[in-house]
């Protein structure tokens, strides 16, 4: 079996490494030159608009996949003629825009902050006028990691808030003081079985993931959260491995995003499940039976931002793993990540600290 994976990052990186030990094999096909996936496939570099090189991509693969929602619409409709293609186009859609995903949520009677479109200035401020302050004002696309939106706590600054994200389609939503940030990864197959991930707990600054922890040992939540999913995923007659940010605000869960990928927050999968995201996703869309996602023990999931730390420190706990996704370090560049994964919820807790002391 040969998947091609649209996009060559850290995600189709993992990807064809978790396919690997299945004699999965992997194909890529990504417009920059010397991804980070080059290192354990080949890769296609081409822009997503070749169709030579695009169809040359599609005929060396029996399916196709991808590891971003921002590539064109157009180019997965475009391969999808020649090669099937999961997710599917309809979810790729929705999760390319935040205003789509917003209403899939309404309409499937998801609870989401209040949400409005902006188009303009006086669009902005009817929608401020309805929604209240704070709220954070998003790009509808391709905001990422922070990247694309602005918290707006008062009056003022609404000012040049426009101006600020381009001049282009926005969301306002309503700004949601949560207790906490989760997020629940599934599967699902072809023939509609759905697995999921327990609940993660996760902290972000300034928008970018910092820290993931599994699992959140919740019920009640868990069993919300799986309602929203399944309600999603049958919706969208989904194939793959997809992910939903949640805001806990005491028994409520509200949905804030969804990816229809594999997803950072499920990093620690690698280590810390008994299948990892990476290896039921391509399961999944190859027609293979899914593998347990059960957790084994406690896990830890540190992103490794901007700079690497000193690999002997971090592997002189012995439970720690070391990732490396092999790209120059840059500010706010996600370089690698770090778990640790421990049976015992104790001695966990002490990996953990003696971990945040190393890096964070």
């Amino acid at each position: 079996m040969k998947v091609g994976i649209l996009g060559g990052g850290q995600l189709a990186r993992m990807m064809a490494l978790a396919g690997y030990s299945m004699g999965i094999h992997t194909l890529c096909l990504d417009p920059i030159a010397n991804v980070c996936a080059a290192d354990v496939t080949k890769v296609i570099q081409a822009d997503f608009t070749d169709e030579k090189q695009l169809k040359a991509f599609a005929e060396q693969v029996d399916v196709i996949t991808f590891e971003t929602e921002n590539i064109p619409l157009s180019t997965a409709e475009w391969v999808n003629e020649i090669k099937p293609i999961y997710p599917t186009l309809e979810a790729l859609k929705i999760g390319q825009d935040r205003w789509l995903e917003k209403n899939l949520f309404k309409a499937l009677c998801i609870p989401t902050p209040a949400f409005a479109a902006i188009n303009n200035v006086t669009e902005l401020e009817q929608a401020v006028a309805k929604i209240g302050l704070p709220a954070v004002l998003k790009t509808r696309r391709f905001g990422y990691d922070g990247k694309g939106q602005l918290v707006l706590k008062q009056a003022t600054d609404m000012t040049g808030a426009w101006e600020k994200l381009g001049k282009q389609a926005l969301i306002l939503e309503q700004f949601i003081p949560f207790e906490r940030e989760l997020s629940l990864i599934a599967v699902r197959e072809k023939n509609g079985n759905i697995q999921f991930y327990p609940l993660v707990e996760n902290l972000h600054k300034q928008g970018i993931l910092q820290l993931s922890q599994a699992p959140f040992e919740n019920n009640l939540l868990q069993q919300k959260a799986e309602g929203y999913v399944q309600a999603i995923l049958n919706k969208l007659n989904y194939v793959g491995t997809f992910v939903i940010e949640l805001f806990q605000k005491g028994e409520e869960l509200l949905a804030n995003e969804m990816a229809p990928r594999v997803h950072n927050s499920g990093h620690w999968t690698i280590e810390g499940a008994v299948t990892c995201q990476f290896a039921n996703h391509l399961r999944a869309i190859c027609g293979l039976p899914l593998g347990s996602t059960a957790a084994k023990g406690y896990s830890a999931m540190f992103n490794i931002i901007g700079e690497y730390p000193e690999q002997k420190k971090i592997l002189s706990i012995p439970e720690a793993h070391y990732h490396t996704y092999e790209k120059q370090a840059k500010p706010k560049r996600k370089l690698g990540h770090i778990t640790i994964n421990v049976a015992d919820k104790a001695i966990y807790e002490q990996r953990l600290r003696q971990l945040q002391k190393i890096w964070l």
